[in-house]
């Protein structure tokens, strides 16, 4: 029953990953920079200690408690998660969005599932999962397989985008992909694979603060196993790193765009662009709110992550379909993405099943 609730938790997460950006298609007349940032106040200031709050009586009284080195690496790591986080917007614009989506996140699958397993190889810690233990068990080789098969269904995915856009009128191909540049695309898209992946090691450098928390809430809780919300407290130190290169960034791009006057125009809707923007950024951050639960269940290593992206990449592909941005494709490239969809689907029963019998 662990594992199964560990899987859900992880599905309602990456729909609100994989759906939080439709809220922002409903805002008019503001620029990009201005309503991600202000999606992104709600999701990366407002919303995490709101949940901490709600969740871990005395959150910041955890963090002020904590060792200034352990919080500056995890708040350094949001940092670099945040430039990955911009930096794909870039390879999308460079290869397209069906391709540099499914690049870039199946990068940040391999890297931020791996890489924490060697690195507890290097520096061993109790309770890690190491790289080691994924190649000389019977789980960790079913979770090895489970990563191949939901990579095998990212480039599935990638070549129905590329089918797509061969499908294109010539005036919609020139029109549509004129910057597009796969060298570029390609370089762009690694450093962002990379940096995302930042995410999951902020939340293995910001684990002395969950391990409070669950300490404390298991002291007033006997016998009833791992607390569910402990993540909320290192996801407030992450998240603050985050914000940090967004907000830099998108003042950047208010001050070049001339779009300051974004936030008082009374020409635009603006409580309804707020209000539209605040559903997307809260939308977003449940994505993490509902993955430290699932983790909570599956354990912070190769399984939780690789089940969190995949599940983004799947519901991301379901919209497509849900909102017809596959109609005008022959039946061959509908056929490729639902066969993708199908492969992702069977990657994440694998990584569960592996989880089961560790």
């Amino acid at each position: 029953m662990q594992v199964i609730f560990g899987v859900i938790f992880h599905f309602i997460g990456g729909f609100a990953s994989g759906s939080f950006y439709i809220p922002y298609k409903k805002v008019k007349g503001w620029a990009w920079e201005s309503y991600w940032i202000v999606g992104g106040i709600f999701s990366w200031l407002i919303v995490p200690p709101l949940a901490a709050y709600l969740t871990i009586p005395g959150f910041a009284d955890i963090i002020r408690g904590t060792d200034g080195g352990i919080l500056w690496i995890t708040y350094f790591f949001g940092v670099l998660w945040g430039i990955g986080g911009l930096t794909y917007g870039l390879g999308v614009r460079y290869l397209g969005v069906s391709l540099g989506s499914s690049i870039i996140l199946g990068l940040c699958s391999i890297f931020g599932a791996l890489i924490p397993s060697i690195y507890y190889d290097l520096f061993p810690k109790e309770g890690k999962d190491t790289f080691s233990m994924l190649l000389h068990t019977t789980w960790g080789q079913m979770v090895l397989i489970g990563i191949v098969v939901c990579i095998a269904g990212i480039i599935i995915c990638g070549k129905a985008g590329t089918m797509k856009e061969k499908e294109l009128t010539q005036d919609e191909r020139d029109g549509g992909n004129k910057e597009f540049n796969i060298a570029l695309g390609l370089f762009v898209s690694i450093v962002s694979g990379v940096l995302s992946a930042c995410f999951n090691f902020g939340l293995e450098a910001g684990k002395p603060m969950a391990e409070v928390a669950n300490s404390i809430w298991k002291s007033s809780n006997p016998g009833k196993g791992e607390f569910l919300f402990q993540n909320n407290v290192t996801y407030v130190v992450v998240l603050w790193g985050g914000l940090t290169t967004n907000l830099i960034w998108c003042m950047i791009l208010n001050a070049r765009n001339k779009t300051f006057g974004d936030y008082t125009n009374t020409k635009t809707p603006i409580l309804r662009n707020i209000a539209f923007s605040a559903l997307a950024g809260t939308t977003w951050f449940l994505q993490f709110f509902f993955y430290g639960m699932g983790e909570s269940k599956l354990g912070n290593g190769a399984s939780s992550w690789i089940l969190h992206m995949a599940f983004i990449i799947l519901v991301a592909n379901v919209w497509g379909l849900v909102l017809k941005e596959w109609r005008s494709v022959s039946r061959k490239t509908y056929a490729t993405v639902v066969a993708g969809i199908l492969i992702i689907i069977l990657s994440v029963l694998i990584v569960g099943y592996g989880n089961s019998l560790k």
